[in-house]
Formats: structure tokens, sequence, C-alpha cells
């Protein structure tokens, strides 16, 4: 490894920059680069290792450059290496290219599942402040809008008008949406429960209970398991709670039951009847010890022989 040629600085590190690692690459040549920048730390100027490997050099030659790179960092001085910086082209070493690669390094690192978790409960957590009379209307915990459409159609389900109303989440945009409000009854309800994405549903159920005409406005969460990514599986989770608050206390819907279902055969017209109607526990009939048969005349008292005794 010998020294090609060095050269001494005339402005400030940015200023020379592109000039002189410009004219130092070569097309099919690997090279390195000591390029020494303005900054001191306690050894002195500090320095900025560049590695070039030209993508159409001969393969022998960028072998050889790279079993080399580490011998060549530990002979200058790890300690005095503020940065490094490997390019193939001369864009990825020049200062646009080094500014870029700079950003990168601080960027922070993606975040796993749990740390995706974590962000989404922390942004549940932001309490915004919902009108009564707004229309555009956000719900507490999430900040994501209702829209109108979801809002008319959920006000005529509490009129009576209409007697379903399907939510769904639009994750990009960040809203809640009214996916349908088509006619729906006992039978054709499992058909509405996707098996593939979240939904938020509000029915209402006709039925008789103990000889009473009945009409129950259910609220059904339907959550498909783990066939949905992380993200709208935490997000509906979320929105759950602050939806039906709008819903309950803003709005004025009478929620008789409130479920959470992963399948279209929880919701047949015997799991609502059940869930709204609990079977109640039947105490078991206490019976009472039998008395003993009659007229055996008063119990006799027996002595021991100790009682009978004097002294």
């Amino acid at each position: 490894m010998v020294l090609e040629k060095s050269e001494p600085p005339s402005r400030s590190w940015e200023d020379d920059y592109d000039i002189l690692v410009h004219r130092s690459l070569e097309r099919k040549e690997p090279c390195f680069i000591m390029y020494r920048l303005d900054s001191k730390n306690h050894s002195g100027y500090e320095w900025l290792f560049i590695s070039y490997s030209p993508d159409n050099s001969p393969v022998r030659r960028k072998m050889l450059y790279a079993a080399t790179r580490a011998t060549l960092k530990s002979e200058f001085g790890g300690g005095n290496i503020k940065h490094e910086l490997f390019g193939t082209v001369p864009e990825d070493v020049l200062l646009e290219g080094y500014r870029k690669h700079m950003m990168s390094e601080d960027a922070p690192a993606p975040l796993t599942y749990a740390e995706e978790e974590l962000e989404m409960i922390k942004r549940s957590e932001v309490r915004t402040d919902v009108s009564v009379d707004s229309k555009h209307q956000t719900i507490q915990g999430i900040s994501f809008p209702i829209s109108n459409d979801a809002l008319q159609k959920l006000q005529e389900l509490k009129d009576g008008r209409v007697n379903y109303v399907q939510l769904c989440l639009d994750l990009d945009a960040e809203t809640i949406n009214l996916d349908n409000s088509l006619p729906t009854d006992t039978q054709s309800l499992p058909s509405r429960i996707r098996t593939d994405h979240a939904r938020y549903h509000f029915f209402v159920f006709k039925h008789t209970h103990e000889g009473d005409y009945l009409e129950t406005i259910m609220f059904i969460y339907s959550m498909p398991g783990y066939k949905c990514p992380i993200k709208e599986r935490m997000l509906y989770s979320s929105c759950k709670s602050p939806l039906l608050d709008i819903a309950e206390q803003q709005m004025g819907l009478v929620i008789g039951k409130k479920m959470e279902v992963d399948s279209p055969e929880e919701v047949t017209e015997e799991c609502l009847y059940d869930a709204l109607h609990p079977a109640k526990n039947v105490a078991r009939q206490q019976f009472a010890r039998p008395r003993g048969p009659a007229g055996r005349g008063p119990k006799r008292m027996t002595r021991t022989k100790n009682e009978g005794s004097t002294n």
C-alpha cells in the first residue's frame, strides 16, 4: 500500500471537499481516501475515512481492498477517524452523499413489533377536546376524525331509520368512515363480519324476552385475530372505547350490549340472545335435615359410673 497523493487544505473542509475528493477518484480503480475535517479531539484533527470501490472494477482488486481496509484503519489510528464512508459511484462519496449518509446514521432504527405497540399505546394516551356541536368530531385518545356520513348513519340508527351501521378505520388517512348501512337481520348479520379485517358494528337486535318485544342496540367489535397486521389491531383496539364514548355520551345511543368476536359464528341469533340475556344461575334448594320419628318419648339421661359415685 503506497501513498498516491496528498493535497493541503485551502478553505474549509466543506468548501474543499468535492474538488479534492472528486479528482482523487478514478473510473474503475478502488482507493482509500483520508480526508481531514476541521474538528479536533484530544489526538488532534479528526478524519473521514472514505472507501471507494466501483462496481465495474476487477473483482480481484475489490477483494484486495476489502481485505486491507481494516489494517489501514488500525495503522492510521481508529481514534482519529470520526466517520467512515463507503461508495461505489462518485455520488456516494461526494459531499451530498456524505450528508445523506450522516442523516441515515442519525435516523432512529426501525421499530420492533413491541416498540411499535408501545408507540401506539403512547399515541392513544394523547387527549383531545371534543365539541358536542362539532360536525367534524374527534375521538378522545387518538385523533381520528369521524366522517360526517358515519355520524349521520349513527343518528339514523338512533332514530330508527336504519337498523345496522358498519364503521371502518382508514389507517392511512387516520379517519373513522362509514363502511355500509345495509338492511340487516339476524340471518344476514354473520355475513357482515369480515374475516380479513376488523370492523365496528352497530346492530338493532329485534327479539322477544319473557313475553316482551325488544329492540336493543348492540355494539359488535369484530377482529379476526392475527390475520390482521399489528398496526390495524392496535388502532382498532385503541379507538374502540373513545368511539363508544361519542356514540353513547354525545349522540345518546343506548347500547344494551357490547361484544367482541373473531368469527361470523359468534353473531348468530342464539349467540346474541345469550349474550344479552344470560341464563340465571338457579340456586340449589337447601333441604332441611329430616326429623326423627314421632312417639319416641323424651330422651333418657344416662349417667356414667363416676357421676353416680360419691366421695
